[in-house]
């Protein structure tokens, strides 16, 4: 998307009825699922009240496509959701998810450009490696993640952070998997 450009405006009817007002007709929330999927930005307003209603309806989005079964929230991310707004980690979350999803799409363009030059016979390993350095990359200053403690703690732990490792290698394949699927 062009910096330019602004977001698409949809226009919420007191029908409940969305407006597209590029194309002035109306749209589903499948439609608006598909500007998003195209790089469009949204942005949904009440016609009445002009209040923004776009969270609303990307969450409602969200919510359609988690109960068909397109399942890439892990219940315990969810969990940790609810958790954090209530407590002090609200105040963080926010950037942490915005530089986090930041962090992704910008691995999934360098594993594009990289896709030239994988070898052909591993091709595995190079995606191994960007994992591994998405891994390293976001346990940047967090605790207990593996490669933040001393050697003392890495060896007590070292059987504990290694399954953890491997749990969430195990989970970012996933939704690799998953977010190719979707592109």
């Amino acid at each position: 998307m062009a910096e330019t450009e602004k977001p698409l405006l949809i226009k919420r009817y007191a029908s409940r009825r969305l407006y597209n007002t590029e194309t002035s007709d109306y749209v589903t929330l499948d439609d608006i699922a598909s500007f998003i999927r195209d790089g469009r930005e949204v942005q949904i307003v009440d016609l009445k009240t002009g209040d923004d209603l776009t969270r609303q309806y990307l969450l409602q989005i969200i919510a359609e496509h988690e109960s068909r079964g397109e399942n890439m929230l892990p219940v315990n991310v969810l969990n940790d959701l609810v958790r954090s707004y209530t407590n002090q980690a609200s105040s963080v979350v926010p950037q942490f998810l915005a530089q986090s999803f930041e962090m992704l799409r910008e691995g999934q363009s360098k594993m594009m450009e990289n896709m030239t030059t994988i070898n052909p016979v591993n091709p595995l390993a190079a995606l191994q490696a960007q994992q591994e350095a998405f891994l390293k990359a976001m346990s940047g200053g967090i605790g207990n993640w593996p490669g933040n403690t001393s050697p003392a703690e890495e060896d007590a732990g070292a059987s504990s952070n290694s399954e953890n490792l491997d749990d969430i290698k195990k989970q970012l394949a996933e939704l690799q998997a998953k977010l190719s699927k979707l592109s």
